[in-house]
């Protein structure tokens, strides 16, 4: 199993919900550079954040710390991002915001995210502003 990564003071059995904490954002990419960026950036406007290297870890992941918002790459080792999606769609009461990011071309994989409900699609490479502002947006969204 993989490296997971966790940025910040809480965790799942410390952490009491009702008190105010930055919300949390899951990372599940398998290339270490683009999941670092990504942390760097989301830590940089304080967000608690969790990466995970593969699919199946970031269910996992997932599961134990209910984030609000996960960032999926489409194609990694051992369970795709689709597949993924598909589990976070039907398994949660209150699914977290999900945005997908993919070196994939293809409108195929677009359309097939959208009908699994994603909340945002993002082609690589994309400017790191533009996914801090749908991180902001979704997140906006859930709070209301």
């Amino acid at each position: 199993m993989g490296l997971i990564l966790m940025d910040s003071k809480f965790s799942a059995d410390s952490a009491d919900e009702s008190v105010d904490r930055p919300a949390r954002i899951l990372v599940v990419d398998d290339d270490p550079e683009v999941a670092q960026s990504l942390r760097l950036a989301l830590r940089s406007q304080g967000y608690e954040v969790l990466v995970a290297r593969d699919g199946n870890q970031g269910l996992a992941v997932a599961e134990t710390e209910r984030p609000d918002l996960a960032i999926l790459d489409l194609m990694m080792p051992k369970r795709s991002g689709f597949l993924v999606l598909e589990k976070l769609r039907e398994n949660e009461m209150a699914p977290p915001r999900v945005i997908v990011i993919t070196a994939n071309e293809g409108e195929r994989h677009q359309d097939y995210a959208e009908l699994l409900g994603v909340d945002e699609y993002l082609r690589k490479p994309f400017p790191m502003e533009r996914l801090l502002d749908c991180v902001r947006r979704l997140l906006q969204r859930e709070s209301n």
